[in-house]
Formats: C-alpha cells, structure tokens, sequence
C-alpha cells in the first residue's frame, strides 16, 4: 500500500512539473526579442483574431484599451486606421535600421502586406517597446512614419 501512495504521489508530481513548462497558447510566449513581439501581436490581431493574446504583450494602459475594443476588427479600425482580412506581418529589413534600441528600450518598424474585401492594402506601422524582466512589452503605437 505504502509503495502505491509513494508511486501516485511521484506521478502526480511528474505530471504538475511537466504541465508547469507548457506555453500558454492564449499568450504571447516568444517576448525576448521585440521583433518577433511586433509579430505575433499583429499576427494575433489581424490573423488569428484574438485581442487577448495581443494584449498579453502591451504595457497595462495599452492592454486595457486595446481590451476595450474587444473585437480584432474594432482594434484594427480605431487603433491603427487598417482592416485587413489575411496579413503578412514583417520586420523592416531593406537596409533602413531594423532596431533602435538603447537600454531597455526599442522601436521597431513593421511591414503589414495584405487583403481586405479582395484589395491589396499595403502600411507601415512603427510601435516603441520597453524591457521588463528581460522581456519585452508594447508601450506605445507611434505615429506613421510617412
């Protein structure tokens, strides 16, 4: 009997310290490099459609507005004047400065590709970062750069 309660307890154990590692698929989980946060934030708007998980990666003040809206279409509409129905989201790479960063600080410049009721729409968007505990959070949606 002692050896069945040593063995259930044992298991247990494994199986709580095994689910502890997991990634929570209704959260951001890849926020070391601010980059793939740009990305997966407006992947999780325009794409996916799920305002929490994009909210996961905000500053509280951003969170609870972008919350507010509730709907991925209302973010889009109100937050960054751009509807799309599919998106491609990627970092600025043609030679212009990818990152600025300084301590605990970044801007990144992102490229959206897509459609919306079959029109290919095209934007750049630029969103400053901070660093909190080694990970990065959206602070603030900066003003189109052109």
């Amino acid at each position: 009997m002692y050896a069945v309660k040593t063995l259930l307890i044992t298991l247990f154990t494994c199986l709580l310290l095994s689910s502890c590692g997991e990634e929570d698929p209704e959260k951001i989980n890849d926020v070391d490099n601010p980059e793939n946060v740009a990305i997966a934030f407006f992947n999780a708007i325009y794409n996916e459609k799920n305002v929490e998980k994009a909210a996961s990666v905000c500053n509280p003040k951003l969170a609870r507005l972008i919350l507010h809206y509730r709907s991925p279409e209302a973010v889009g509409r109100h937050l960054f004047n751009m509807s799309y129905d599919t998106v491609e989201v990627r970092p600025d790479t043609d030679g212009v400065k990818v990152r600025e960063q300084f301590k605990g600080n970044a801007i990144i410049t992102i490229y959206l590709d897509g459609y919306y009721h079959g029109n290919l729409i095209k934007e750049v968007k630029r969103l400053a970062f901070i660093q909190r505990d080694g990970k990065w959070y959206i602070d603030k949606i900066l003003k189109d750069p052109f």
